[in-house]
């Protein structure tokens, strides 16, 4: 999954600027604790929350406005035979029609003003302002600008933004991911998910955002059950799902904590020159089971500073490691196997062994071996 807005104008064009007359304004959406649902969020869903209904519908609007690159309609998808439950799912549009992703060469490579970034998008592509009522944080960190992804993957999907004026390059911080994993549980639908690529982890644009968008399927990496590496505080092992990975979780408290925990350890993991991809989802206790809260998954990976390989049937990003498929080509979304799709999925991310051994680093305490 790649960032991509337009970006066609020649000077900055935040999202703070007045859009045309035809083109609404963002709207400023506040919101507090007590609009967060942490209870009874199933599938198939329950009727749309507020944050949902101003997402959406705004979403849905700028479609109608032909501010995308292309209109997305309903995708063929399926569920791939086996035990993983990967979900397929055919966008050839967004293959050919997205922007070329950056030339990426470091993992702390600085933000270059000169490159694309989201200083550019046009008026009407902001979507809301979303701010916490009461917030701690001083102006501008105390808001995060919701913008649509024009090359959309699915319905909703959108990028969530600190202010584009700070230049921040591509480096996860706690104060976005709370704004994040907020936005997850200001939502009543269970395939509303959040995620991120580092720099060396198909990022493809060196400006610090989140993607966020909708997937009407459950996915594995929800329920499966997790081995405790250090119960009392930090992850779990995910082990029984399709691409294993590091599994935080809370039942929708101390979430500023989550976040300095998730974003610690991936500040770990860059520093010893490593890439790495985020995605939080409602989802079961680590014990398994029903969902109940929500998961914050962390995949530590060997970066790959490349180009993509144009006719390469899956790219390995977020959606990807979580189980989540979009493909490019027909044929390939007709032949993908189980067992061919986890060893393209798998093939980047550390083996446990040395996973363990660099936790031992990071964690003292954890384990080496079950």
């Amino acid at each position: 999954m790649a960032a991509a807005s337009s970006g066609e104008q020649p000077g900055p064009c935040s999202g703070e600027q007045p859009g045309p007359p035809d083109i609404p304004e963002p709207e400023d959406f506040v919101y507090g604790e007590d609009e967060f649902v942490l209870q009874g969020v199933s599938w198939p869903g329950a009727a749309p929350s507020r944050f949902d209904r101003a997402l959406l519908g705004a979403w849905q609007d700028r479609m109608a406005r032909g501010l995308f690159r292309y209109r997305l309609g309903e995708l063929p998808t399926r569920v791939l035979p086996g035990a993983m439950g990967l979900v397929a799912q055919l966008n050839p549009q967004r293959a050919t029609q997205r922007r070329p992703p950056q030339a990426i060469r470091s993992l702390t490579q600085p933000f270059d003003p000169q490159q694309f970034n989201f200083t550019r998008i046009r008026p009407g592509e902001v979507l809301l302002r979303l701010r916490r009522r009461s917030g701690r944080d001083p102006p501008p960190l105390d808001r995060v600008l919701v913008a649509i992804n024009v090359s959309p993957l699915e319905r909703g999907h959108v990028l969530l933004l600190p202010e584009p004026a700070l230049g921040l390059p591509q480096a996860l911080t706690p104060q976005l991911l709370r704004f994040g994993l907020e936005a997850v549980l200001l939502s009543t639908q269970p395939g509303f998910r959040v995620g991120f690529n580092s720099l060396g982890a198909s990022a493809s644009v060196n400006h610090l955002h989140l993607h966020a968008f909708y997937l009407a399927h459950p996915l594995r990496v929800e329920s499966a059950p997790a081995e405790p590496l250090l119960p009392e505080r930090g992850p779990a092992l995910l082990r029984d799902v399709p691409a294993p990975a590091l599994l935080f979780y809370t039942a929708g408290a101390e979430l500023r904590a989550v976040a300095e925990a998730v974003c610690g350890l991936a500040a770990g993991l860059a520093a010893r020159g490593l890439a790495y991809n985020v995605f939080a989802t409602r989802g079961a206790p680590p014990a398994g089971g029903a969902a109940a809260g929500l998961r914050v998954l962390l995949w530590a990976r060997r970066p790959s500073f490349g180009p993509e390989e144009p006719e390469a049937a899956l790219a390995v990003a977020l959606c990807e490691l979580a189980g989540y498929l979009p493909l490019p080509a027909a044929a390939a979304f007709a032949a993908l196997s189980e067992a061919e799709a986890l060893r393209a999925l798998r093939r980047p991310l550390l083996p446990e062994p040395e996973l363990r051994r660099l936790l031992q680093e990071l964690l003292p305490g954890t384990p080496r071996d079950t």
